[in-house]
């Protein structure tokens, strides 16, 4: 062909600042545009020949190679693919603009928002720009007779074509790349980048540093990328090591996962990848899940919330979706109804998971609920199929230490507290109130995470009959002693005695004290607290807000047991002066003893309460 000058058919010279500022959000997204389209070039001629409408040579081996410089300043995607003819050369790099190019950068040229003008035509050749002041493409078609040619343009669209001296059918796209950009030249940033977006990519990828010594003869290179990655074989033939081999490997974990969902779809789009349900080594370990999310195997981005359902980015998996409508940049979604009906899909492969795993390895299911349960129950919470789908294979497991569905525990407990359920949040904390519902034989469920406060206000919404209570939120009729008859005129005067004495030792006229007899005599007061407002203060600190103690003050209740030996001698010496200050400590004692049952005392309480202990214990040597 004769040497060719001329301009790029976009009919105006904004086509390139456009791109440069507004088409692609991170700089590094040229290489992972020039190396896609290397492998679209070898996937096209691979089907020609897979027709038998070509010929390739015998052993011939598809590959990709980029080559850096950082002398000379270059960067190369090389791959052996389809090529291209003079004719498609000016099809497809000089006409970008295909239809209705110029309307589109007349109408988008002065705005800033980037996602107004990705997507409109195919422009992803041209993200070179971003970082090179000159581009230059060699190429020679598969087509038998075909002939070489060359294109160049710095970037102001002009370009010039020419014969080119290339032998071999592929395409070569030279970057000389401008002083801004020189960062990629180097082989440690190339290779990061091409490990992020084709570690998977499905032919081989070499990197070559062209100021380094070539390799020997002898000397096999290894390519960056495994072509054939774990999600795109068969489960039957997938090994339990296999699997977690590639979670380590892929996420960087030194522990395994607890179990996996491998996804391998063609109906009613293509999908495969794996989730993986994480270990966790602590509970904000949740807030660290990550879903990879591939286009043809070559990485799109992580966690793109339009695709992967909210609450599965706690978890950590890969997801290859050929089907995705994605537009120029290979980030940005189109086709809402598409993208959603992949997302609930997801969901539903994870919940019947979930379930299968709960019907036929229920001894598995129980010992991985401490790590899995706040990612059920937030994706409970933000999914509503989810939750229809998993309600009945949540579980809780009980102070006793076995595990219970809500409807077991309700039913196994439904002559003690009718659709209540009582919880705990500290098995430590709160071992007095434990102690007393065991001696009672009553249950309760443990319920110590971060999402526990707004999971059971979100299973009362749901089922409107149905009370949480914590442990120390009230007494039940089941622990109070209401075999023991006595007058009541007698039982209400003692009553107002033991309230009357604890007030004026205590000094706090908020305090509001209620006295009763327990079944149990180990206890000789405790700490109720008002369950409504408990939730809202802690919902309150949970999402840093402000203080919310005057809208909803603790409404701390001291209940004194005077079925214990201490209270009952309490009473008796009421009025005793000469043993005035000892009632005063014990007072004070059993106060503090009960709000240490309940939470942590504050330092200037804590050490009272060891001075008083100390003078307490002297009083019996």
């Amino acid at each position: 062909m004769s040497k060719e000058k001329g301009n790029i058919s976009i009919q105006t010279e904004n086509i390139f600042p456009i791109i440069k500022k507004w088409l692609y959000s991170e700089k590094d997204i040229f290489i992972r545009e020039l190396v896609s389209n290397s492998a679209d070039a070898i996937s096209k001629l691979k089907k020609l020949a897979d027709m038998g409408e070509t010929k390739l040579p015998e052993g011939h081996k598809f590959k990709i190679t980029v080559s850096v410089n950082k002398d000379k300043k270059t960067i190369k995607v090389i791959d052996n693919g389809i090529g291209m003819t003079g004719d498609e050369v000016k099809k497809y790099i000089n006409q970008i603009a295909i239809s209705g190019a110029k309307d589109f950068l007349e109408k988008y040229k002065d705005k800033a928002a980037e996602q107004q003008i990705i997507g409109h035509f195919g422009l992803g050749f041209y993200s070179a720009f971003m970082v090179a002041d000159r581009v230059r493409i060699d190429t020679l078609s598969y087509q038998e007779g075909a002939q070489a040619v060359s294109w160049e343009s710095s970037g102001d669209s002009e370009y010039e074509m020419d014969v080119s001296d290339r032998s071999e059918v592929g395409t070569t796209v030279t970057l000389f790349m401008s002083e801004e950009s020189l960062e990629y030249t180097e082989a440690f940033k190339m290779r990061e980048i091409l490990k992020k977006y084709f570690a998977f990519l499905p032919y081989e990828l070499y990197l070559v540093d062209e100021n380094e010594k070539p390799a020997k003869s002898d000397e096999k290179i290894e390519p960056l990328n495994d072509t054939n990655p774990l999600w795109k074989k068969n489960p039957k033939d997938c090994t339990d090591e296999e699997y977690k081999k590639f979670y380590r490997d892929t996420f960087l974990e030194f522990q395994d996962p607890l179990f996996w969902i491998h996804l391998n779809m063609e109906y009613p789009f293509r999908m495969q990848g794996i989730i993986y349900f994480p270990k966790l080594k602590h509970e904000f370990d949740t807030l660290e899940g990550k879903i990879k999310l591939y286009y043809n195997q070559v990485f799109v981005a992580d966690n793109i919330k339009e695709v992967i359902p909210e609450f599965l980015l706690l978890l950590k998996g890969t997801l290859d979706c050929p089907d995705l409508p994605l537009n120029v940049s290979r980030s940005f979604l189109q086709n809402e109804g598409y993208v959603q009906m992949i997302s609930k899909h997801i969901t539903k492969k994870v919940a019947d998971k979930l379930t299968l795993l709960y019907k036929k390895e229920k001894d598995n299911y129980t010992k991985y609920w401490d790590d899995i349960n706040p990612f059920i129950k937030y994706g409970c919470i933000r999914e509503e199929k989810f939750y229809e789908r998993v309600k009945d294979i949540i579980i809780f497991k009980t102070i006793n230490g076995d595990y219970v569905t809500l409807n077991e525990y309700l039913d196994r407990n439904k002559e003690k507290n009718k659709n209540t359920v009582y919880y705990v949040t500290d098995v430590n904390q709160q071992a007095q109130y434990i102690n007393m519902f065991k001696e009672n034989e009553m249950e309760a469920v443990v319920l110590n995470t971060l999402i526990d406060n707004h999971f059971i206000s979100f299973l009362e919404s749901k089922n409107t009959d149905l009370k949480f209570l914590r442990i120390d939120a009230e007494i039940t009729s089941n622990l109070k002693d209401e075999a023991k008859d006595e007058d009541e005129k007698e039982a209400k005067k003692i009553n107002e005695k033991i309230e009357k004495l604890f007030k004026d030792v205590l000094g706090n006229k908020d305090l509001k004290i209620k006295v009763e007899k327990l079944k149990s005599e180990s206890t000789p007061a405790m700490i109720l607290l008002n369950e409504h407002s408990r939730r809202m203060q802690e919902m309150s600190r949970m999402f840093g807000g402000k203080d919310m103690s005057a809208m909803f003050p603790n409404e701390e209740t001291l209940l004194v047991n005077r079925n214990h030996k201490l209270v009952n001698a309490l009473v008796q010496n009421i009025g005793n002066s000469e043993k005035e200050e000892d009632i005063k400590l014990l007072v004070r004692q059993i106060y503090d003893l009960a709000m240490l049952a309940h939470k942590p005392l504050d330092p200037e309480a804590m050490t009272a309460f060891v001075q008083r202990s100390i003078q307490l214990m002297e009083k019996i040597v």
